[in-house]
């Protein structure tokens, strides 16, 4: 992967099974069982072809090149007051998301209580869903109170080194190495699976009883935005298919250097071209 630095707010989740990949959308059947998928949801996943899209609420951003998270939290003169702040119920998303077989929602579009309130309504309807937070620190638009309700109503996390790096001291959490620091995020809030992108270096997932390190792929970077997103799709989009972990961390780690080096932030891409 570049060295431009992504890991962006899940926007438009989709995977297709095994034709292309417009990263916009997934969706996932809860199931009891060890690891980041049941046994029988594995078996289940298994065998379908595509994944669809049930609601994805999160996707805007404000415009900033590097999309690192902002250090200095002192509040702005004026913050951005955009739709996606005042994203409003609608009842008839309550019999979507009892169907919702994955869920992907951020930080970013929970800066405003509106939408907030909203998001937060919508995982408790998604009460069947695996649960995929996307750790997507933006400036000052973030704070501990929010991050820490979003990881426990999660199963899964994702988050790049900067991010990593600002959850340390506020969060506490323990370690000195990112596998360590990985395990006490995991820990601390239950989760099954953590992932953390690199950039050029790749990815590193980890579950209760794995960790995958994937190297980077070497592309020339055309537009890092989207690529974070691509990355989340893959990675789920594999593991509902039966998929390992491993096998879902490359897939994952591919595709998101096939957008990254790719005008645009939802590119059209085979999955055949993304084979190993």
């Amino acid at each position: 992967m570049s060295s431009a630095a992504y890991g962006f707010a899940p926007a438009n989740l989709q995977a297709a099974g095994d034709g292309e990949v417009d990263h916009g959308r997934a969706s996932r059947d809860r199931r009891a069982g060890r690891g980041p998928l049941g046994p029988a949801a594995r078996r289940q996943a298994a065998g379908r072809r595509s994944l669809q899209l049930h609601l994805s609420l999160s996707s805007a951003r404000p415009s900033q090149h590097h999309r690192q998270p902002r250090r200095d939290r002192r509040p702005r003169p004026r913050d951005p007051d955009v739709a996606w702040d005042h994203l409003a119920w609608d009842d008839r998303l309550e019999a979507l998301l009892s169907q919702a077989q994955a869920v992907c929602f951020g930080t970013l579009a929970q800066r405003h209580a509106a939408s907030r309130a909203t998001i937060q309504r919508a995982l408790r309807a998604a009460r069947n869903a695996l649960v995929v937070y996307d750790i997507n620190l933006r400036q000052h638009f973030y704070d501990r109170e929010v991050i820490e309700a979003s990881l426990t109503a999660s199963r899964w996390a994702k988050l790049n080194e900067d991010e990593l790096e600002v959850l340390r001291p506020l969060l506490g959490l323990e370690g000195t190495t990112s596998s360590e620091l990985l395990a006490s995020l995991r820990r601390r809030y239950d989760l099954e699976v953590i992932a953390l992108t690199r950039g050029e270096r790749g990815c590193l997932v980890q579950a209760e009883d794995e960790e995958v390190s994937v190297p980077g792929v070497r592309v020339q970077v055309v537009d890092t935005v989207g690529a974070g997103d691509a990355f989340t799709a893959g990675l789920l989009a594999c593991v509902l298919e039966g998929k390992s972990l491993a096998d879902a961390a490359g897939f994952a780690n591919r595709l998101a250097a096939r957008v990254a080096a790719s005008p645009g932030g939802t590119p059209t891409i085979r999955r055949a071209d993304l084979m190993p």
